[in-house]
Protein backbone atom coordinates (compact mmCIF):
# COMPACT_ATOMS: atom_id res chain seq x y z
CA UNK A 1 0.00 0.00 0.00
CA UNK A 2 1.22 3.49 -0.70
CA UNK A 3 0.41 6.95 0.57
CA UNK A 4 -1.55 7.38 -2.65
CA UNK A 5 -4.36 5.28 -1.25
CA UNK A 6 -3.95 5.74 2.51
CA UNK A 7 -4.33 9.51 2.76
CA UNK A 8 -6.94 11.90 1.42
CA UNK A 9 -4.31 14.00 -0.35
CA UNK A 10 -2.62 10.92 -1.79
CA UNK A 11 -5.85 9.45 -3.14
CA UNK A 12 -6.88 12.79 -4.67
CA UNK A 13 -3.47 13.21 -6.32
CA UNK A 14 -3.57 9.65 -7.68
CA UNK A 15 -6.96 10.23 -9.32
CA UNK A 16 -5.70 13.34 -11.12
CA UNK A 17 -2.49 11.52 -12.08
CA UNK A 18 -4.57 8.78 -13.72
CA UNK A 19 -6.79 11.30 -15.51
CA UNK A 20 -3.63 12.95 -16.86
CA UNK A 21 -2.39 9.59 -18.11
CA UNK A 22 -5.68 9.13 -19.92
CA UNK A 23 -5.13 12.37 -21.81
CA UNK A 24 -1.72 11.26 -23.08
CA UNK A 25 -2.02 7.47 -23.35
CA UNK A 26 -4.62 6.12 -25.80
CA UNK A 27 -4.57 2.70 -24.08
CA UNK A 28 -5.17 4.00 -20.54
CA UNK A 29 -8.67 3.41 -19.06
CA UNK A 30 -9.02 7.13 -18.25
CA UNK A 31 -8.73 7.94 -21.97
CA UNK A 32 -12.32 6.79 -22.57
CA UNK A 33 -14.50 7.68 -19.59
CA UNK A 34 -18.23 7.12 -19.51
CA UNK A 35 -19.99 10.47 -19.55
CA UNK A 36 -23.57 10.81 -18.33
CA UNK A 37 -26.08 13.57 -18.96
CA UNK A 38 -29.81 13.96 -18.43
CA UNK A 39 -31.93 14.21 -21.58
CA UNK A 40 -34.44 17.04 -22.03
CA UNK A 41 -37.17 14.49 -21.19
CA UNK A 42 -35.31 13.58 -17.95
CA UNK A 43 -33.82 10.20 -18.93
CA UNK A 44 -30.22 9.38 -18.01
CA UNK A 45 -27.86 9.10 -20.99
CA UNK A 46 -24.42 7.50 -20.88
CA UNK A 47 -21.78 7.46 -23.59
CA UNK A 48 -18.05 6.99 -24.01
CA UNK A 49 -16.03 10.07 -24.89
CA UNK A 50 -12.33 10.86 -25.28
CA UNK A 51 -10.77 12.82 -22.43
CA UNK A 52 -8.79 15.68 -24.01
CA UNK A 53 -7.37 17.46 -20.96
CA UNK A 54 -7.26 17.15 -17.17
CA UNK A 55 -6.05 20.05 -15.04
CA UNK A 56 -5.85 19.35 -11.30
CA UNK A 57 -4.91 22.95 -10.41
CA UNK A 58 -7.99 24.35 -12.16
CA UNK A 59 -10.18 21.35 -11.33
CA UNK A 60 -11.14 21.04 -14.97
CA UNK A 61 -11.46 18.61 -17.86
CA UNK A 62 -12.17 19.03 -21.56
CA UNK A 63 -13.94 16.82 -24.06
CA UNK A 64 -14.65 17.36 -27.76
CA UNK A 65 -18.01 16.83 -29.44
CA UNK A 66 -20.10 17.54 -32.51
CA UNK A 67 -22.51 20.45 -32.02
CA UNK A 68 -25.17 18.41 -33.82
CA UNK A 69 -25.03 15.50 -31.34
CA UNK A 70 -27.99 14.80 -29.10
CA UNK A 71 -25.87 15.30 -25.98
CA UNK A 72 -25.73 19.03 -26.81
CA UNK A 73 -29.52 19.30 -26.54
CA UNK A 74 -29.23 17.69 -23.12
CA UNK A 75 -26.41 19.99 -22.02
CA UNK A 76 -28.29 23.09 -23.17
CA UNK A 77 -31.12 22.14 -20.81
CA UNK A 78 -28.91 20.93 -17.95
CA UNK A 79 -25.24 21.87 -18.29
CA UNK A 80 -23.96 19.15 -15.99
CA UNK A 81 -22.22 15.84 -16.52
CA UNK A 82 -21.10 12.87 -14.49
CA UNK A 83 -17.90 11.11 -15.52
CA UNK A 84 -17.00 7.55 -14.55
CA UNK A 85 -13.76 5.59 -14.95
CA UNK A 86 -12.73 2.21 -13.58
CA UNK A 87 -8.98 1.61 -13.53
CA UNK A 88 -8.55 -2.12 -12.90
CA UNK A 89 -4.77 -1.89 -12.54
CA UNK A 90 -5.02 0.36 -9.48
CA UNK A 91 -8.49 -0.88 -8.43
CA UNK A 92 -9.71 2.72 -8.40
CA UNK A 93 -13.14 3.98 -9.38
CA UNK A 94 -13.23 7.68 -10.26
CA UNK A 95 -16.55 9.51 -10.37
CA UNK A 96 -16.76 13.24 -11.07
CA UNK A 97 -19.61 15.71 -11.27
CA UNK A 98 -19.00 18.83 -13.34
CA UNK A 99 -20.71 21.87 -14.76
CA UNK A 100 -20.16 22.31 -18.49
CA UNK A 101 -19.56 25.31 -20.76
CA UNK A 102 -19.85 24.69 -24.51
CA UNK A 103 -17.36 26.54 -26.70
CA UNK A 104 -17.38 26.50 -30.51
CA UNK A 105 -16.47 28.64 -33.50
CA UNK A 106 -13.46 30.97 -33.58
CA UNK A 107 -12.39 30.37 -29.94
CA UNK A 108 -11.72 26.68 -30.69
CA UNK A 109 -10.44 26.99 -34.26
CA UNK A 110 -6.80 26.53 -33.18
CA UNK A 111 -7.77 23.19 -31.57
CA UNK A 112 -9.59 22.12 -34.75
CA UNK A 113 -6.49 22.89 -36.80
CA UNK A 114 -4.47 20.43 -34.63
CA UNK A 115 -6.92 17.54 -35.00
CA UNK A 116 -5.70 14.84 -37.42
CA UNK A 117 -7.87 14.22 -40.48
CA UNK A 118 -9.03 10.78 -39.31
CA UNK A 119 -10.34 12.32 -36.06
CA UNK A 120 -12.02 15.22 -37.86
CA UNK A 121 -14.31 12.66 -39.47
CA UNK A 122 -16.34 12.63 -36.23
CA UNK A 123 -17.46 16.23 -36.62
CA UNK A 124 -19.93 17.03 -39.40
CA UNK A 125 -21.78 13.78 -40.14
CA UNK A 126 -24.71 14.16 -42.56
CA UNK A 127 -27.43 13.63 -41.49
CA UNK A 128 -26.65 14.75 -37.92
CA UNK A 129 -25.86 12.13 -35.25
CA UNK A 130 -28.96 10.41 -33.90
CA UNK A 131 -31.03 10.96 -37.07
CA UNK A 132 -32.90 7.89 -38.31
CA UNK A 133 -31.42 6.46 -41.52
CA UNK A 134 -32.65 3.77 -43.92
CA UNK A 135 -29.55 1.56 -43.80
CA UNK A 136 -26.59 1.25 -41.45
CA UNK A 137 -24.23 3.20 -43.72
CA UNK A 138 -26.69 5.76 -45.07
CA UNK A 139 -24.65 8.77 -43.89
CA UNK A 140 -21.71 10.84 -45.12
CA UNK A 141 -18.73 11.98 -43.10
CA UNK A 142 -18.12 15.60 -43.97
CA UNK A 143 -15.62 17.17 -41.53
CA UNK A 144 -16.81 20.65 -40.67
CA UNK A 145 -15.14 22.96 -38.15
CA UNK A 146 -18.50 24.70 -37.69
CA UNK A 147 -19.80 21.57 -35.90
CA UNK A 148 -16.77 21.16 -33.62
CA UNK A 149 -17.21 22.05 -29.96
CA UNK A 150 -15.22 21.80 -26.74
CA UNK A 151 -16.91 20.90 -23.49
CA UNK A 152 -15.11 22.75 -20.71
CA UNK A 153 -15.96 20.82 -17.55
CA UNK A 154 -15.57 22.51 -14.18
CA UNK A 155 -15.32 19.67 -11.68
CA UNK A 156 -17.49 20.31 -8.64
CA UNK A 157 -17.39 16.96 -6.82
CA UNK A 158 -15.12 13.90 -6.89
CA UNK A 159 -15.96 10.50 -5.42
CA UNK A 160 -13.14 7.94 -5.29
CA UNK A 161 -13.38 4.28 -4.29
CA UNK A 162 -10.20 2.21 -3.94
CA UNK A 163 -10.90 -1.52 -3.82
CA UNK A 164 -7.51 -2.67 -2.59
CA UNK A 165 -6.96 -5.11 0.26
CA UNK A 166 -8.69 -2.54 2.48
CA UNK A 167 -11.50 -0.68 0.74
CA UNK A 168 -11.38 3.10 1.01
CA UNK A 169 -13.76 5.77 -0.23
CA UNK A 170 -13.42 9.54 -0.17
CA UNK A 171 -15.30 12.53 -1.48
CA UNK A 172 -13.86 15.90 -2.47
CA UNK A 173 -15.67 19.15 -3.20
CA UNK A 174 -14.64 22.35 -4.91
CA UNK A 175 -16.65 24.18 -2.23
CA UNK A 176 -14.19 23.11 0.50
CA UNK A 177 -11.08 23.52 -1.68
CA UNK A 178 -10.78 19.75 -2.23
CA UNK A 179 -10.02 19.04 1.46
CA UNK A 180 -11.58 15.58 1.22
CA UNK A 181 -13.68 13.48 3.54
CA UNK A 182 -13.53 9.74 4.13
CA UNK A 183 -16.76 7.84 3.49
CA UNK A 184 -17.78 4.29 4.24
CA UNK A 185 -17.10 2.30 1.10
Amino acid sequence: MTDRFETLDGLHAKAWELLGKGVHDASHPCRLPTISTISPDHWPEARTMVLRSADKAAGGLTLHTDLQSTKLASLRVNARIALHVWDAETALQIRLQASVAITSGDPVRALWDKIPDHARQSYGVIPPPGTQIATALDYVKSPDPATFAVLDCRVMQIDLVHLGEDHRRATYSRSDDWAGQWLSP
